[in-house]
């Protein structure tokens, strides 16, 4: 019986899991999603102000790409909660630890096989 307990935990804690990295990714999407719409705005055509906003672009070119590798990141963390390989090191087998996936939770390889 306690196995069977132990089995529902994990579900409950996988779906808790899920739905805050679903969380998370959306909330990345509306900000990628707000970086390239200010990217796409058209200049202003004083050369000063001009000079500034490329200053500014090249800032928010940086955050667009952050955010589209977490993104991804958590994409793909998405897609090992559902295939039941989440949580499991990509280089050794090993199980992550929780205090890893806690600070990393895209993480897929332990903390001896990282680089």
């Amino acid at each position: 019986m306690a196995r069977l307990w132990n089995e529902r935990e994990n579900v409950s804690k996988r779906i808790d899991l899920r739905s805050h990295l679903q969380s998370r990714l959306d909330q990345l999407l509306r900000r990628v999603g707000k970086i390239e719409g200010d990217l796409r705005s058209t200049h202003d055509r004083d050369w000063q102000e001009r000079a500034s906003e490329l200053e500014n672009d090249e800032v928010l070119e940086g955050l667009d790409e952050l955010g589209r590798a977490e993104v991804q990141q958590l994409r793909e963390a998405l897609r090992r909660i559902d295939s039941g390989s989440y949580g499991i090191c990509s280089s050794c087998g090993q199980a992550i630890s929780a205090g890893r996936l806690a600070a990393v939770p895209s993480a897929v390889t332990c903390v001896d096989c990282a680089p």
